[in-house]
C-alpha cells in the first residue's frame, strides 16, 4: 500500500492510546487521550496543479541546439501538415498505463504553454497535465519557417522523416527528458532564426504589464499594496504577472478577488529550475535567481514588454511613461542607485575596489525595477548569456552576494543596460529627502545603518503631503478588499 507524507506518525498517534501501548488506563481515558492527540495533529494538503515535459533539442544540420527556436505545446494535431504522407493520431492512455493509437481527424490546436529552447543543452521544458499533447514548433514563428521537426526510423539512421508534430503522453510522475530532433530546410541552412524588426500590437500599447514576486504574508501584504498603487497611477490597462510558486492558496485566490475590484487583470506564472543549472541553497538567493535568470521563457512568447517592480514598492507616477521610454537599443533598462544621501555613501561597495576596475565608469543599478524588452532579450539570447554567466560567477559562494542585482550589473560589458531617469525609484537609504518629491515610485529598501521594521519603514515614509493616499490608507484598502473577499467565501 501507497502512504501519504505523515502516515506513518498519524497512525503511530492514534496507536499511542488505543491498545497498541496499553499502560492499564481504561478505555475513557484512552479515547480522550486520543482525541487530544488528533487535535495536535498538523494536517497540511498540497494541490498539483501542473507536470513537465522537458527534454533536449538538437539541430541536425548544425550539429548543436538550435537556441532560440519557439515551441508550443496543444492538445491537437494541427491541421496544417508539414508531410502529408505522415498520418495525424491521437493516443488513449488505458488504465493499465499502455496506450492505444488511433488515427484521427485534425482540428485547431489549442495551445496550453510556449517556451525556447535554450544554449546549453538545448533544454525546454513545458507545462502539461495527464494525458496526451502534441509538441510544435510554433506556427506563427521564423522557426516553422526554417526547420522542419524530424524523426528518425528504421534500422538505418539517415531514413528521416518530417513530423508536423510530436506526441507525448503524460502518464507518470517520473519523467527521464524528451529528445526534439529538428533540422533546416533547404535552402535556409545559414538563415537568422530571428526577425530584425520588433513587432507591436496594439493590445500592447494598450495594457501595461508588471511582473512582481514575494515570499511570506508581510510580503504578500505589500505586494496587494503595490497592485492597488499600481492601478490607480496608470492611466491604460494594467496585467500583473506574478511568480506563484512562493505565494500562498490564500494570497492567489483573494489577489484573484481584489484585481477584479480594482480593474486590474492578473496571472500567474511559474517556472521550474533546471537541473544543470547550478542551485541556491536559501530561499531568498532561489527568489533572486528567479527574477532575472529566466526572463525569456516565463512568460508567453507573444508578451513583448515586462516592468519589474519589488513587491514593497508604492508607485506615484505612471506606469505608461515607463512602458513608452526609448530604451536606446538595450534589452532592458535599471535605475542607478542614488548617490545624493551623503551620509550612505560609505556603504556602496561599488565605489572602490574590485566594482570600481569592473565597471570602467558605468553605473551599478538598482534591481528593485526594471523594465524589459522582451523580444529584444529573446533575440539577443540574453537569458542564455545571463545563465552561462551565472554558471560560471556561482562556482564560488562568494560570488553574486544580491545575485538579482549583481549578475546583470556584472553583465554589462556583454548586455547593455540603459540607465532610466533617477527619478523612477527613491530609496530613502540611498536618496536625499529633497529629490523624494518628484520621485514617480518609492521603495523600502532597508537601511545599513540601522534596522527597522518594513511596516514601520512604509507607515513614516508613504505619508503626507506628497502622496495621495498614505501607506496606512492603502492598507486599510487592501484589508477591506480581504474582509469582502472572506466574507463572500462563507
Amino acid at each position: 500500500d501507497t502512504q501519504s507524507c505523515g502516515d506513518d506518525a498519524y497512525a503511530m498517534a492514534l496507536r499511542k492510546n488505543s491498545g497498541g501501548d496499553d499502560d492499564g488506563d481504561d478505555d475513557d481515558d484512552k479515547a480522550s487521550s486520543t482525541k487530544e492527540d488528533e487535535r495536535d495533529l498538523t494536517k497540511v494538503e498540497y494541490q498539483l496543479n501542473n507536470l513537465l515535459f522537458f527534454g533536449r533539442c538538437h539541430d541536425l544540420t548544425s550539429g548543436s541546439p538550435p537556441n532560440g527556436l519557439q515551441l508550443t505545446l496543444s492538445d491537437k494535431v494541427s491541421s496544417t501538415k508539414v508531410d502529408d504522407t505522415v498520418p495525424s493520431s491521437e493516443v488513449e492512455v488505458l488504465p493499465d498505463g499502455s496506450t492505444l493509437d488511433t488515427t484521427v481527424d485534425t482540428t485547431t490546436d489549442r495551445s496550453l504553454s510556449d517556451t525556447l529552447v535554450m544554449k546549453t543543452v538545448g533544454y525546454w521544458q513545458l507545462r502539461a497535465n495527464p494525458g496526451v499533447w502534441q509538441l510544435q514548433i510554433a506556427k506563427s514563428s521564423r522557426g516553422a519557417d526554417i526547420f522542419d521537426m524530424i524523426t528518425q526510423e528504421g534500422p538505418a539512421p539517415t531514413k528521416k522523416l518530417k513530423l508536423s508534430s510530436k506526441t507525448l503522453v503524460m502518464k507518470s510522475f517520473v519523467d527521464r527528458g524528451k529528445s526534439l530532433l529538428v533540422q533546416r530546410k533547404a535552402g535556409l541552412e545559414a538563415a537568422d532564426l530571428f526577425a530584425n524588426e520588433d513587432t507591436t500590437s496594439q493590445e500592447d500599447e494598450e495594457t501595461v504589464h508588471v511582473f512582481s514576486l514575494a515570499t511570506g504574508h508581510l510580503y504578500e501584504r505589500f505586494l496587494k499594496i503595490m497592485m492597488i498603487s499600481v492601478t490607480k497611477r496608470t492611466s491604460v490597462k494594467v496585467k500583473f504577472w506574478l511568480f506563484e510558486n512562493f505565494l500562498s492558496p490564500s494570497f492567489k485566490a483573494s489577489a484573484y478577488a481584489m484585481a477584479k475590484k480594482i480593474g486590474c487583470e492578473l496571472e500567474f506564472v511559474t517556472y521550474k529550475w533546471p537541473q544543470w543549472l547550478r542551485g541556491q541553497n536559501e530561499k531568498q538567493r532561489i527568489i533572486w535567481g528567479y527574477k532575472i535568470l529566466f526572463l525569456d521563457v516565463l512568460f508567453p512568447l507573444n508578451l513583448k514588454k515586462v516592468i519589474y517592480v519589488d513587491a514593497d514598492q508604492v508607485v506615484r507616477g505612471d506606469l505608461k511613461e515607463l512602458w513608452d521610454l526609448d530604451l536606446q537599443g538595450a534589452p532592458y533598462g535599471y535605475t542607478p542607485f542614488c548617490q545624493s544621501r551623503e551620509e550612505t555613501l560609505g556603504y556602496q561597495f561599488w565605489r572602490d575596489g574590485f566594482w570600481t576596475n569592473h565597471l570602467k565608469g558605468k553605473p551599478y543599478h538598482i534591481s528593485a525595477l526594471y523594465v524589459v524588452d522582451l523580444e529584444r532579450f529573446r533575440r539577443e539570447l540574453v537569458g542564455d548569456k545571463l545563465r552561462s554567466l551565472y554558471q560560471q560567477l556561482s562556482s564560488d559562494p562568494n560570488n553574486l552576494s544580491n545575485l538579482d542585482q549583481d549578475l546583470p550589473n556584472y553583465a554589462q560589458y556583454m548586455v547593455k543596460i540603459h540607465s532610466l531617469p533617477q527619478d523612477w525609484l527613491w530609496c530613502e537609504t540611498w536618496c536625499s529627502d529633497e529629490t523624494k518629491a518628484t520621485a514617480k515610485t518609492i521603495d523600502l529598501c532597508n537601511n545599513p545603518e540601522h534596522k527597522e521594521p518594513k511596516v514601520s519603514m512604509a507607515k513614516r515614509i508613504i505619508s503626507g503631503d506628497l502622496f495621495d493616499e498614505s501607506w496606512i490608507e492603502l492598507d486599510a484598502e487592501v484589508d477591506f478588499y480581504e474582509n469582502e473577499y472572506l466574507n463572500s467565501a462563507v
